[in-house]
């Protein structure tokens, strides 16, 4: 019996259906960003205890028979780990065929961006906060800005379209430079997108009042650039602007050009979340700020059938909470950090 003869589609308790799964390769990753891991003493997981391609292969097979249509690799850094082509050839041959994307810190990228392609990779999102690389190597606490640069220039040139740049503007560091970035992003023909900084954070140091807000940044950008709201696409999670006007605009890649805005904190989009994240150990995440796991590993390694495992999936997901609750009285930030759930 499959996955698909037990139930096709996962939905919760609000009537949300969940089609996009985040799956973490690992925990492990090449850079140390400030925001969201400690510069030393953060243990890996063992071995044993991540799940094996074939563990993840299986995984996404019932997912996929759930209704689940997009997947996305995660970490971590999933560009770290070793067998990642083959893995991505390996679920673009499930069928139905999901849609494929990967969300990268680039530093690798170069090595391997045209057999990403060929393999069946669909879409790529490289994180870059900064185009200084003393700044980077502050944020980071590694001087690769060259390393990514190139990588996001080798994914171009692989035919990777859209290619999405993920930035986190922090203040006091990096927050002047969201004008300087949308302009790079738009003569290259980048989609560039500012994510609030979001309390995952490994010292646990984050807060509402030192956050900056998706309000600040587009007060930023419109001293430079007239932007035009164009509102959510679908699920998708940045609020998108047409950016119609700006100093530079004779020398942009495409005109209009584009920016998005993904609020988490300020202005969460909760009630149209379709998303799932499965941890590089096999535990099921039904919100990025869940403090609570489904354990889909034991039963997996048990010998659970395919509609076993849907039972299991399908019960956690009907669970879902309502939202992630930042800014209530009881939110409490996850014990895991970002590169432990994956984004």
């Amino acid at each position: 019996m499959t996955a698909t003869s037990f139930a096709t589609v996962l939905v919760d308790r609000f009537g949300r259906v969940a089609t996009d799964l985040r799956i973490s390769l690992t925990d492990r990753c090449s850079l140390r960003c400030t925001y969201c891991m400690p510069a030393e003493g953060l243990d890996w997981l063992a071995k044993t205890d991540r799940l094996s391609d074939d563990e993840v292969v299986r995984l996404a097979e019932v997912f996929v028979g759930l209704g689940v249509t997009s997947i996305r690799l995660t970490g971590g850094e999933p560009l770290v780990h070793p067998t990642l082509v083959p893995m991505v050839a390996r679920l673009a041959a499930l069928r139905p065929r999901p849609e494929l994307s990967l969300t990268t810190n680039g530093v690798s990228l170069t090595r391997s961006a045209g057999d990403l392609v060929d393999a069946g990779l669909d879409r790529i999102n490289v994180s870059l906060d900064t185009l200084e690389r003393e700044r980077f190597a502050q944020l980071t606490r590694r001087d690769r800005l060259p390393d990514v640069l190139a990588g996001i220039a080798a994914a171009a040139a692989a035919g990777m379209s859209p290619l999405k740049i993920n930035t986190v503007l922090v203040r006091d560091s990096n927050l002047a430079e969201a004008p300087a970035l949308l302009d790079w992003a738009l003569r290259a023909g980048y989609q560039l997108r500012f994510i609030e900084h979001m309390p995952l954070d490994a010292d646990h140091t984050w807060s509402r009042d030192g956050m900056v807000t998706a309000e600040e940044i587009l007060e930023l950008l419109t001293i430079s650039y007239q932007l035009v709201p164009r509102g959510h696409d679908g699920h998708a999670p940045a609020e998108e602007f047409d950016v119609i006007d700006g100093p530079n605009r004779g020398s942009w890649a495409t005109a209009p050009g584009r920016v998005g805005v993904i609020a988490s904190v300020t202005r969460p989009f909760c009630r149209d979340c379709d998303r799932l994240r499965l941890t590089a150990d096999g535990q099921l995440r039904t919100c990025l700020f869940a403090r609570d796991e489904t354990d889909l590993r034991a039963p997996l390694r048990d010998g659970a059938s395919d509609a076993e495992l849907g039972a299991v999936i399908a019960t956690a997901v009907a669970g879902k909470q309502a939202g992630h609750g930042i800014g209530t009285p009881t939110f409490v930030q996850p014990d895991r950090t970002m590169s432990a759930i994956g984004g």
